[in-house]
């Protein structure tokens, strides 16, 4: 179908050289008669006719396959494939919660129990901080400033960082780390490796990212909210409340440990999009 699309857009942009290529019915088509200039023209239309570029990169793939067989084949001399390269993927725009929202994410947590103290606990440094879930994760007690209510962060490639944090935060994660279960000598905790972690699983040990990433999976069941969520969606969904806040972009780029301001910038283009879902929804006549 690909191919047949490809000849057909083909005969569109460039007649003159479509009717050698392709003269009335399949019988009388020539392979051949297809270069690199021919492939161009007929990428050039897909773009003309504003297909995104996963439809585009799935047209370049097809065509690749069957001029590769056609060489294997040996029914062309050149694969007219050979320098053209795919568009770039297109960067999907990360999903973000609205605040009201993470609050009631924030209060399925039962925080009456040692294990949903811990959870909550979780959650509001995510939202506090915009951390990475393998920076939280492999944080220790030494890395949190309980006096002035930092931490210290080794994000991508070693890269120290200090984030502050909310008071709100700070608590949560004071209540957990000062609860009697954290220093409770049950069966459970005898063989205790990682007590310099700050947050640890049932068994005593520092907490893995498969074990908070299948937490929050459970907690979303719970909460009802009809959208997916990771811990990632809070890192972004904090990033886009600092930038609708008046937060720069450059101060949200350090926060986040960002290499590059251009990865930063991406949450222009989602608050924008809430805005106007919000606006919708509340002006009377939009």
């Amino acid at each position: 179908d690909s191919f047949k699309d490809f000849i057909e857009l083909n005969i569109l942009k460039n007649k003159k050289t479509s009717n050698k290529i392709f003269k009335g019915d399949e019988k009388s088509f020539s392979i051949k008669l297809i270069n690199k200039w021919v492939v161009r023209n007929y990428l050039s239309s897909l773009y003309d006719k504003k297909m995104k570029n996963k439809t585009i990169q799935r047209r370049i793939s097809s065509l690749r396959s069957f001029f590769k067989f056609l060489m294997r084949e040996n029914k062309i001399t050149s694969n007219p494939m050979e320098d053209i390269q795919s568009p770039k993927k297109e960067k999907a725009l990360p999903n973000s919660l609205l605040y009201d929202q993470v609050i009631h994410l924030f209060s399925i947590c039962d925080t009456q129990t040692y294990l949903g103290l811990r959870d909550r606990s979780i959650m509001e440094l995510f939202y506090s901080s915009g951390l990475r879930l393998s920076e939280l994760t492999e944080l220790d007690r030494k890395d949190f400033d309980e006096t002035q209510n930092l931490v210290n962060v080794y994000g991508k490639g070693k890269k120290q960082r200090i984030v502050p944090i909310t008071k709100t935060a700070a608590s949560w994660i004071k209540k957990y780390l000062y609860h009697e279960n954290r220093k409770k000598d049950t069966k459970e905790h005898k063989k205790q490796k990682d007590e310099q972690a700050i947050f640890l699983n049932r068994f005593g040990n520092r907490i893995t990212v498969r074990s908070v990433d299948r937490n929050f999976k459970r907690y979303l069941k719970l909460s009802g909210l009809a959208i997916t969520i990771t811990p990632h969606t809070i890192r972004h969904t904090i990033a886009t409340h600092w930038l609708e806040n008046g937060m720069d972009l450059k101060t949200i780029q350090m926060l986040l440990g960002h290499a590059n301001l251009g990865t930063t910038t991406i949450y222009t283009h989602v608050s924008t999009k809430l805005k106007r879902k919000v606006y919708d929804k509340t002006h009377p006549r939009a």
